[in-house]
């Protein structure tokens, strides 16, 4: 597999720049320089959602983007805290200038992410004159592999033509309560039987990366058998999930094609009796990391979604969230919207740091990651 385009002189000088600068943030002296590196690096954790269709030097994303060095952005086609349908797609060439806009203003390759799973949870729609999705249930009920590759290479497709270089999918829940108001009555999972998720998830997963675009399976450790919904409160799947939710997650990690695994906000006693998973050191660090010896990057679900900000705030959420192991947050800025929300993680982070709650070894290693993540970016 390869996620690299043929060099010209253009790639060829980009990519020196991009290397160049690279180094310089992660090998820069103490003293201001390193207190500006810190920042950089801290920046490159985060992913931004924001409103618009269209940018210029004054937006706010643009803003932090530069100023922020703010790694990621995602994109949405409906904007949930004002109820308008107008957010940041309309059209393919309007989502294809926006996109290019925000990827110049990048001094290190940025991150353009949407949850493009097919079916329900679908942004870029017919009516924005995109072409038809199905959901993973359907794929996964009828099983054929040519369906499943024609669909999948269209989104990939799709996504490249249009510069958005992650698709946060594939679901790999196991589709456990089909009455679960957040996986199974939407149609987002493949299957109960973890054979039939595995087997469509890689065939989603390389249509991806044949366009060059990475994936994230989620939501781990399994948010299948749940009975609510995450982005409404706290959820506990304690009395409902089994061990076998994890099974999807370890064989894709074990092809070495994963690129992300994203997290739940979900509480599970059988893992963890106090901390939901993405702020659970014991489940992310503690199953990916020491158990199955994943070094790729961990992205967490949105950060402002209320089963976090409802029951833990912002402070202590970023820095469990980073003593779990999570090496980029997102704030989708849809769930709320805060529009200095990048400014106010940095800081709090930076605080982190400075107190020693978090090394700067740790915000290192993640950055690492990152950038080895971007480095099969077209």
């Amino acid at each position: 597999m390869t996620l690299c385009r043929p060099f010209t002189c253009r790639n060829v000088l980009s990519l020196i720049v991009s290397i160049v600068t690279a180094l310089s943030i992660l090998i820069a002296p103490a003293g201001a320089d390193a207190e500006m590196s810190l920042d950089v690096q801290i920046g490159q954790m985060l992913m931004v959602g924001f409103r618009g269709c269209s940018v210029d030097n004054d937006h706010p994303i643009i803003r932090n983007i530069r100023r922020h060095h703010v790694g990621g952005v995602i994109l949405f086609d409906y904007d949930v805290p004002s109820r308008s349908p107008v957010r940041n797609i309309a059209s393919p060439e309007q989502v294809r200038r926006l996109v290019g806009n925000l990827r110049k203003a990048a001094s290190l390759p940025l991150l353009v992410a949407i949850d493009q799973e097919g079916g329900r949870v679908n942004r870029l729609k017919e009516r924005f004159g995109f072409p038809p999705t199905v959901s993973q249930q359907y794929l996964g009920e009828s099983n054929d592999g040519a369906t499943t590759e024609r669909y999948a290479r269209l989104t990939a497709e799709t996504l490249a033509d249009l510069g958005i270089n992650i698709n946060f999918a594939p679901v790999v829940d196991l589709n456990t309560n089909r009455d679960n108001p957040i996986i199974g009555r939407l149609g987002r999972s493949f299957s109960a039987d973890p054979a039939v998720v595995v087997r469509q998830a890689l065939m989603v997963i390389d249509a991806l990366h044949e366009e060059g675009i990475l994936s994230a399976i989620k939501h781990f450790p399994g948010h299948g058998s749940s009975t609510g919904d995450s982005h409404r409160g706290l959820v506990d799947v304690t009395a409902t999930w089994s061990p076998v939710e994890l099974t999807p997650f370890r064989a894709i990690i074990d092809t070495g094609q994963c690129d992300m695994v994203m997290t739940a906000h979900i509480c599970n006693d059988r893992l963890d009796d106090r901390w939901p998973a993405t702020l659970s050191r014991t489940i992310i660090s503690g199953i990916l990391r020491d158990q199955w010896h994943y070094d790729g990057v961990v992205v967490s679900d949105d950060m402002q979604m209320q089963a976090i900000r409802d029951y833990y705030g912002l402070e202590t959420a970023i820095e469990r969230s980073l003593i779990a192991g999570c090496d980029l947050l997102v704030f989708a800025n849809n769930s709320v919207y805060e529009e200095d929300i990048a400014r106010r993680a940095i800081s709090i982070i930076r605080e982190l740091v400075h107190r020693g709650v978090i090394s700067a070894a740790r915000i290192g290693d993640s950055c690492r990651r990152i950038a080895k993540l971007k480095e099969g970016l077209r």
